[in-house]
């Protein structure tokens, strides 16, 4: 359909013949020029649509592609190289809430040695959240919305889902409220971005604000959850910064 469009607005390249009726006059240049114009306008839009409507078709993070990991350091000479360019070695899938995902991208505690040598920490295992002084970088894969009458898979509780969040990411169950389905509280500075789709924050009492694509949020360890309003996966990306209270 995109096609058709497209060549109905194409400047008409018909081939002179000798029993060809007669031609209108050919048109200006500016003319053709507007005509191809809108003709490649209407192409992008279409090229735009249906990545919109297949971005929207994804059910959860294994519909979309992994995002990649660049990893700087340095090599035994001092010059910066790439370590690596892949996904994250530490994803994590939660079985009982199916779409929630965490790349675990990097993390340290204390002040870094910036070396360039160290060894990527993911390789070793993750944690929720960086205590005092600790650094910790995620991308989390939030699943759609879900639709009304929807269940969890077979034999999972809310306490067995919060289980397993802590067993795969070690502690993160813990910050969980069992009155509260969602709710959660960390000593840490989280500096939020939402990368794609959109989100809603919830705080205390009820107020909400309304994320999309670009927005960013500085979550000052205060309680909150996180609703996905859309049929669509939403991603967004967190540095939290380990924190006391005061």
């Amino acid at each position: 359909m995109m096609r058709r469009h497209f060549w109905r607005w194409w400047p008409n390249k018909t081939k002179e013949r000798p029993d060809a009726p007669e031609q209108l006059p050919r048109k200006s240049g500016s003319e053709e020029r507007r005509k191809l114009l809108k003709a490649l306008s209407a192409m992008a839009s279409g090229i735009a649509l249906f990545s919109y409507t297949r971005r929207s078709e994804a059910k959860d993070a294994s519909d979309l592609p992994a995002p990649k990991r660049a990893l700087t350091g340095r090599d035994e000479a001092g010059r910066s190289v790439f370590k690596s360019f892949e996904v994250t070695p530490k994803v994590v899938e939660i079985d009982s809430n199916p779409g929630l995902t965490f790349y675990e991208l990097y993390m340290t505690d204390g002040v870094p040695r910036l070396t360039g040598l160290e060894p990527d920490p993911m390789l070793t295992g993750t944690k929720a959240f960086p205590g005092p002084g600790g650094t910790m970088f995620r991308l989390i894969s939030y699943p759609p919305k879900r639709p009304d009458g929807w269940k969890p898979p077979p034999g999972v509780t809310f306490d067995s889902a919060l289980r397993e969040l802590s067993e795969k990411v070690p502690g993160m169950g813990d910050h969980f409220e069992r009155g509260a389905p969602g709710m959660h509280t960390s000593d840490t500075i989280d500096y939020g971005i939402v990368v794609r789709g959109e989100m809603t924050l919830e705080l205390d009492d009820g107020q909400k604000v309304h994320l999309r694509q670009g927005d960013c949020v500085v979550q000052n360890g205060t309680r909150h959850r996180w609703r996905n309003p859309l049929p669509e996966p939403c991603l967004m990306a967190f540095v939290s910064v380990g924190g006391k209270r005061g």
